[in-house]
């Protein structure tokens, strides 16, 4: 083998290493995922779950790290629908990007047409989630067509950023959730590992998640107002992985569905549901 020869085989193996390719080997989240969401507070590292959704920015890489110790993975929320006045780096959004309030303070829709604006932007974000170690992220506000967001933005646009997004993360070798935007969940779950989704029961829509239940990925349901009473059985008997929190996602209030349906299980005599024993070995 000549020297030229060898050199170049040497170079296209690095190739391949540091291609999109590796996204192969990107954590592939399980269908019943346990999870755990805070996104402001203390970090409560007792829930017994396999996975942690955190803050991208307030959580530190020495964070992500004691939690992967511990057996968990750990998701990392990015806003990149909104503009959200106290991030680091919101001076980078140029002001013909933002558009009305979001009825949250400090922040306001951004224009997704504009991606040779936001698309390094975002980059940006998700390799800071890939520095910290993060095994996924929960890109937020991805359905800002349906919005009022001052702009004037089709389901066509909105599906054309939500898959950059996902190309995105995944060439950067972690995995992605969809957040909300469900009237396109069927076109976008090819490109998405998982749902994270927002009071599907409520607003009477989880039958939307059915593309990513029947694609055997997890559906992680968030109900802030209604008692679990009124939605964990119908989430369990679907497979989504539902579970009450507070608004302020600061740990105050966290009732997985899971751990009442093992609880239900143990006071009848059955064996303890999985997902309700200690954390499991990450996947």
């Amino acid at each position: 083998m000549s020297v030229r020869l060898g050199a170049s085989l040497i170079c296209a193996a690095l190739a391949l290493l540091l291609s999109p390719a590796v996204a192969l080997a990107r954590w592939r989240p399980p269908q019943h995922l346990t999870w755990y969401m805070q996104f402001t507070g203390r970090i409560n590292y007792g829930e017994p779950v396999q996975a942690y959704d955190l803050d991208g920015f307030d959580t530190t890489a020495a964070q992500v790290r004691a939690l992967h110790a511990d057996g968990r993975r750990v998701i990392c929320y990015v806003d990149v629908g909104t503009w959200e006045n106290w991030r680091p780096d919101a001076h980078d959004f140029p002001r013909w990007v933002l558009g009305r309030g979001d009825g949250w303070p400090g922040e306001r829709w951004l224009d997704i047409r504009a991606l040779r604006v936001l698309e390094p932007i975002m980059t940006r974000r998700f390799e800071l989630c890939r520095r910290k170690g993060f095994d996924a992220v929960d890109p937020d506000n991805i359905n800002a067509f349906r919005n009022n967001t001052g702009f004037p933005l089709t389901a066509r646009e909105q599906l054309r950023y939500d898959k950059w997004v996902a190309r995105e993360v995944h060439a950067l070798g972690m995995a992605v959730f969809e957040k909300n935007d469900l009237t396109q969940a069927r076109q976008l779950e090819p490109y998405f590992d998982g749902v994270v989704d927002e009071q599907c029961n409520q607003y009477h829509e989880c039958d939307r998640l059915l593309p990513y239940l029947r694609a055997g990925k997890p559906v992680l349901n968030i109900e802030y107002s209604l008692p679990t009473s009124r939605f964990c059985a119908a989430d369990d008997a679907a497979g989504i992985m539902g579970a009450r929190l507070n608004m302020a996602l600061n740990g105050a209030r966290f009732v997985p569905c899971w751990a009442r349906a093992a609880q239900a299980s143990v006071s009848g005599g059955g064996r303890r549901a999985t997902g309700a024993a200690h954390p499991v070995s990450p996947q």
